[in-house]
């Protein structure tokens, strides 16, 4: 699929767009590529609005027409006005929206972090990037929630133990653990899979009846933990793992063997 194409029915490409499935009925209506008005009645759709770490009611507008600064203007344009740079036609900026809506709290606080890490480099007339903005960036464009009731299936995947984990405790795993995409740049991926589509998880332990709850229940709890663990312990890129998204049961066709999971190009080895 063209990036540039529009799709309204695209949450039906793959069981990785699972929690737009709340929006599934307002984006199908879409027979075109949203507008900026269409973004931010996303705002309201929950009956409530979303908000900065710094108090600003979100809402989405064109991007600034200059290139230079635009990562360290972007996020400081959020914290301070809730105005977010959208693009046009971009499934990109698309699925950036649409994850504002599903975690906003979790969304507002990378911000918060991105911010105020920037304020301090520059008040210490630093040039360079601290490890919490690289981690932050990275969860943001291809963060994935792990959340389990099995201590057992998490560390399994902490370990790298991808055939005991997808293959032997498959029947586990469906019933016991869930994937939450968060990364946007993930979603773009998602629209053509590909062996190697690797997101960069955080796990979280969850009670037993955690996935009794409806979908946007449940992802609501995931929010309000991300918040918690960004806010509490979130440091460097050492505070994520990998996953290879496509190991998850039926989120690849192929994926119903157990040789699939032999790949070690793709399901590699924990490092020394």
């Amino acid at each position: 699929m063209s990036p540039q194409i529009w799709n309204a029915n695209f949450i039906a490409l793959s069981p990785m767009f699972g929690p737009f499935l709340q929006f599934k009925e307002y984006i199908e209506n879409m027979q075109k590529w949203p507008t900026y008005g269409d973004f931010n009645h996303l705002n309201v759709l929950k009956g409530y609005e979303m908000r900065t770490q710094s108090g600003k009611s979100i809402c989405f507008v064109p991007p600034h027409a200059s290139k230079a600064g635009a990562e360290e203007r972007y996020e400081t344009k959020i914290y301070l006005t809730g105005e977010i740079p959208t693009r046009f036609s971009n499934w990109h900026d698309f699925f950036n929206a649409l994850v504002w809506r599903v975690f906003p709290t979790t969304k507002s606080v990378l911000n918060y972090l991105h911010f105020h890490a920037q304020q301090m480099e520059s008040a210490h007339n630093s040039k360079q990037r601290g490890p919490l903005r690289d981690a932050a960036t990275i969860f943001d464009e291809s963060g994935v929630v792990v959340v389990s009731s099995s201590v057992k299936l998490i560390n399994m995947l902490k370990e790298f133990c991808w055939e005991e984990l997808f293959w032997h405790e498959r029947s586990a795993v469906l019933s016991e653990m869930r994937f939450y995409i968060f990364g946007h740049g993930l979603y773009e991926k998602a629209l053509n899979p590909y062996i190697g589509m690797t997101g960069k998880g955080m796990c979280f332990h969850v009670p037993g009846g955690f996935f009794e709850q409806a979908v946007p229940e449940q992802l609501a709890a995931v929010d309000v933990m991300l918040r918690l663990h960004l806010l509490e312990s979130f440091s460097s890129n050492a505070d994520l793992t990998p996953v290879p998204l496509l190991g998850y049961p039926d989120w690849d066709k192929n994926n119903n063997d157990k040789a699939y999971y032999r790949n070690k190009n793709y399901f590699r080895s924990r490092p020394a």
